[in-house]
Protein backbone atom coordinates (compact mmCIF):
# COMPACT_ATOMS: atom_id res chain seq x y z
CA UNK A 1 0.00 0.00 0.00
CA UNK A 2 1.19 3.41 -0.73
CA UNK A 3 2.06 6.09 1.67
CA UNK A 4 -0.04 8.95 2.35
CA UNK A 5 1.17 12.37 2.52
CA UNK A 6 0.88 12.30 6.13
CA UNK A 7 3.17 9.00 6.15
CA UNK A 8 5.55 10.44 4.20
CA UNK A 9 5.47 14.12 5.86
CA UNK A 10 6.32 11.95 9.23
CA UNK A 11 8.74 9.83 8.12
CA UNK A 12 11.01 12.71 6.40
CA UNK A 13 10.40 14.73 9.73
CA UNK A 14 11.67 11.91 11.91
CA UNK A 15 14.59 11.39 9.94
CA UNK A 16 15.65 15.21 9.90
CA UNK A 17 15.74 14.54 13.86
CA UNK A 18 18.86 12.29 12.94
CA UNK A 19 20.10 8.89 14.15
CA UNK A 20 20.12 8.52 17.58
CA UNK A 21 16.17 9.92 17.26
CA UNK A 22 14.75 7.78 14.65
CA UNK A 23 16.31 4.77 16.71
CA UNK A 24 14.43 5.67 20.03
CA UNK A 25 11.12 6.47 18.01
CA UNK A 26 11.38 3.22 16.02
CA UNK A 27 12.05 1.64 19.74
CA UNK A 28 9.32 3.79 21.18
CA UNK A 29 6.67 2.65 18.91
CA UNK A 30 7.85 -1.14 19.17
CA UNK A 31 6.90 -0.96 22.65
CA UNK A 32 3.40 0.13 21.75
CA UNK A 33 4.14 3.89 22.59
CA UNK A 34 2.45 7.00 20.80
CA UNK A 35 4.78 10.00 19.77
CA UNK A 36 3.98 12.94 18.93
CA UNK A 37 4.62 12.86 15.54
CA UNK A 38 2.06 10.34 14.82
CA UNK A 39 -0.82 11.91 16.77
CA UNK A 40 -4.29 11.86 14.63
CA UNK A 41 -2.66 8.78 12.61
CA UNK A 42 -4.24 5.25 12.20
CA UNK A 43 -2.80 1.90 13.51
CA UNK A 44 -1.80 1.27 9.89
CA UNK A 45 -0.39 4.55 9.52
CA UNK A 46 1.49 4.29 12.81
CA UNK A 47 2.47 1.05 11.33
CA UNK A 48 3.71 2.07 8.36
CA UNK A 49 5.84 5.01 9.62
CA UNK A 50 7.48 1.84 11.78
CA UNK A 51 8.59 -0.01 8.86
CA UNK A 52 9.74 2.58 6.74
CA UNK A 53 11.65 3.79 9.61
CA UNK A 54 13.03 0.41 9.92
CA UNK A 55 14.06 -0.11 6.53
CA UNK A 56 15.84 2.90 6.54
CA UNK A 57 17.99 2.14 9.83
CA UNK A 58 18.90 -0.89 8.27
CA UNK A 59 20.99 0.78 5.75
CA UNK A 60 22.72 1.95 9.35
CA UNK A 61 22.99 -1.14 11.38
CA UNK A 62 26.56 -1.19 10.47
CA UNK A 63 27.67 2.08 10.80
CA UNK A 64 27.73 4.45 13.95
CA UNK A 65 25.37 6.97 13.99
CA UNK A 66 26.65 10.79 12.86
CA UNK A 67 24.42 12.89 15.07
Amino acid sequence: MPHTDSVNLCIEAICQSGCSTVRAVITSLEDGQTISQTNGMSQEEVSQVLNELKAVMSVYDQQQCQD
